[in-house]
């Protein structure tokens, strides 16, 4: 079936990376450039470091390094080792820096916030991948991203074997309680099969493409009534696996072609369980919003 957007490099909108790249050099440099470097480092001295990862986990962020050292200084040279999605140990070098001092000085935090996030990201996706492998789930993301991060977070999500849910309210069609509650002007919400139907009637007209429409239902006899709308998923809100279970019986008895997806307070003790139940997606907020970020740390070389 059609799925969300999935953010790979290539696939990223470059314009928000530039402007959180320029967002990142100005917060550190603003007017007057790096104040210690200018009172106390020679400005034709050289240098050389590693980026070394202080914990084991998974790199992520490797394409924004030479960007950000080209917007540093194009004196600056940039020596990739590992590539994104790569498995780090205690100690393992990703690259590698030579050039002016001072600019390298100045290089060097823009360089490891945005790895330790993103690898942080990647890291711990990667856990809740491995713990629901041999069934049927694929572990998502969903909306929980900082500000202006979103897409590069989701990145990191693939980057650690994770899918991506909807980027955004633009781009697909996912049904709430409170639709249901709002989308008439009259005493009688929606009926989420009613929702579901209208949903798809009004994308019919505007996309040839179309998104997807998914519903949220926190009952099973919500989600009986609206199997026969044939939404493209139904979200199982804040369910038990043994919720889970009777509603993948119920799905695959009434309508086998609509996925399930799980959401709601998954940790990683609790995923696999979720998983075994036989639904197709789990989605984790956890996977951005708390997120630790992976230790990485700049050697300098002699």
């Amino acid at each position: 079936m059609q799925d969300f957007t999935q953010h790979h490099w290539q696939a990223l909108d470059k314009m928000d990376v530039e402007s959180l790249l320029a967002a990142a050099l100005f917060e550190d440099t603003e007017m007057h450039g790096d104040l210690t470097s200018l009172a106390l480092v020679p400005h034709n001295a050289h240098g050389s470091a590693t980026i070394v990862a202080r914990t084991a986990g998974i790199v992520a962020g490797m394409p924004l390094v030479p960007l950000i050292v080209s917007r540093v200084d194009p004196e600056l040279a940039w020596e990739l080792a590992l590539e994104d999605g790569a498995e780090l140990a205690c100690g393992s070098v990703v690259g590698s820096l030579r050039g002016p001092a001072d600019s390298l000085l100045i290089a060097e935090r823009p360089i490891l916030n945005f790895l330790v996030r993103l690898s942080g990201i990647a890291t711990l996706t990667q856990q809740y991948v491995d713990a629901v492998q041999g069934t049927k789930a694929s572990i998502y993301d969903t909306r929980k991203t900082t500000p202006g991060w979103r897409r590069l977070e989701k990145y990191a999500v693939t980057c650690g074997g994770g899918k991506n849910h909807r980027t955004g309210l633009f781009d697909a069609i996912l049904i709430k309680d409170n639709h249901l509650a709002l989308g008439r002007q009259a005493s009688k919400p929606f009926s989420p099969a009613e929702a579901v139907i209208q949903a798809k009637e009004f994308l019919h007209h505007r996309f040839d493409n179309q998104p997807v429409v998914e519903i949220e239902v926190d009952t099973l006899e919500q989600l009986r009534e609206v199997l026969p709308a044939a939404p493209d998923i139904v979200l199982l809100d804040n369910m038990s696996p043994a919720q889970i279970t009777e509603a993948v019986g119920l799905r695959n008895s009434l309508n086998p072609a609509v996925q399930l997806e799980a959401s709601g307070g998954i940790t990683l003790a609790t995923v696999r369980a979720v998983a075994e139940t036989g639904v197709e997606r789990i989605s984790v907020g956890a996977l951005t919003h708390s997120a630790v970020s992976l230790d990485f740390g700049l050697d300098w070389k002699e």
